[in-house]
């Protein structure tokens, strides 16, 4: 019998040695060598305030990847299947539209209007009755691939980015195991309709959040585990630099209160085996073949940080079950609360702030 197995187990590396020798890696990755991930100490120091949220829509969402909420107080949240859905005050839900995308960053613009970065459609614009608009799909002659977050500035313009041009959401993790800058980030001008490009080259673009005088906008490089800084305003508009670099996680969707603190949604702390695998190319175009279910797997983590306009984390909030809150995407300041959001969670979270 054992003689069996082994002889069953030597067919089978023999088949997955051949497989992965004949089929082409989806991906051409480049090796990146990550520099150590800080120590969770001090600042980082981790706690159990995401395990005080209370829980919104619970059970009743599919992957609410950013919220935001309008002049009533009512919570909005873009799910998996298209939806952009209400919650009311018993928290009960309510299709308030339905893009046919994949809506992802959000926030009302200064008519009441829901401006959305949505992964397949672009970048959207729907009214309050939840009639949708198409502002942009592209930029320079490039269509978006990933249109991702967003922020916007008093005078209108839409600050957005558009992840990767390469790989759409569903293979967002292929764009990570590839290390090449794919992402872009765009302003669009609501009273010329045009859409402008401000950096390309980027490593993943994704959160975006405005200054509190906007003088310059972030966007995060997730797969660079740092955030940009572009500036708009003074003797640097048109250059950027690095605002913080070497992460504790991989900053997802970014969120600015205007008064001087960015909160960033780190869906993941940092893991040893990824930064092995970006200094071995190879390995990881053999990874890219192997079905999903044999990658590795994201901390069940719930953790996020605020930012002075310094570029130093002064604060961060976890749930290291990661049973309450896990894989927060985006985190949004209103008045005294956070709402915070996930990509493949089954609620929102509401937290107050003190």
């Amino acid at each position: 019998m054992l003689k069996k197995l082994l002889a069953l187990l030597v067919v089978l590396l023999a088949a997955a040695a051949g497989y992965l020798a004949l089929t082409p890696s989806p991906i051409d990755p480049l090796p990146w060598d990550a520099a150590p991930a800080p120590a969770m100490t001090g600042v980082l120091e981790p706690n159990d305030t995401l395990m005080k949220a209370e829980l919104l829509a619970r059970g009743q969402v599919h992957g609410p990847e950013d919220t935001a909420v309008d002049g009533q107080g009512r919570v909005y949240a873009g799910l998996h299947d298209g939806r952009i859905v209400r919650v009311l005050a018993d928290d009960s839900l309510e299709t308030f539209a339905d893009t046919g995308g994949r809506p992802l960053g959000m926030n009302f613009d200064a008519s009441g209007n829901l401006i959305v970065a949505d992964a397949y459609k672009g970048l959207l614009s729907i009214d309050p009755q939840g009639a949708i608009k198409v502002l942009s799909t592209e930029a320079d002659g490039q269509p978006f691939a990933f249109t991702d977050d967003l922020d916007i500035a008093s005078d209108g313009t839409i600050y957005f980015s558009d992840a990767s041009s390469r790989f759409e959401q569903p293979d967002y993790l292929l764009d990570l195991l590839e290390a090449r800058p794919h992402g872009r980030l765009l302003s669009y001008d609501p009273a010329s309709g045009k859409t402008h490009v401000l950096l390309d080259g980027l490593y993943f673009a994704n959160g975006v959040a405005l200054s509190a005088n906007e003088d310059f906008v972030l966007v995060n490089e997730t797969y660079r585990y740092r955030i940009t800084r572009y500036w708009l305003k003074g003797d640097k508009a048109g250059q950027h630099d690095i605002f913080i670099d070497n992460l504790p996680g991989l900053p997802d969707n970014l969120q600015g209160d205007r008064k001087g603190t960015f909160w960033v949604a780190l869906p993941t702390p940092r893991k040893a085996d990824a930064d092995f695998l970006h200094r071995h190319p190879w390995l990881k175009a053999q990874l890219a073949k192997l079905p999903r279910a044999m990658w590795p797997k994201a901390i069940p983590y719930g953790f996020a940080i605020a930012l002075n306009e310094k570029g130093e984390i002064v604060r961060s909030l976890h749930d290291t079950s990661g049973t309450h809150l896990r894989m927060v995407t985006s985190v949004k300041p209103v008045g005294d609360y956070l709402y915070f959001g996930s990509l493949d969670n089954d609620r929102i979270g509401k937290l107050q702030i003190h």
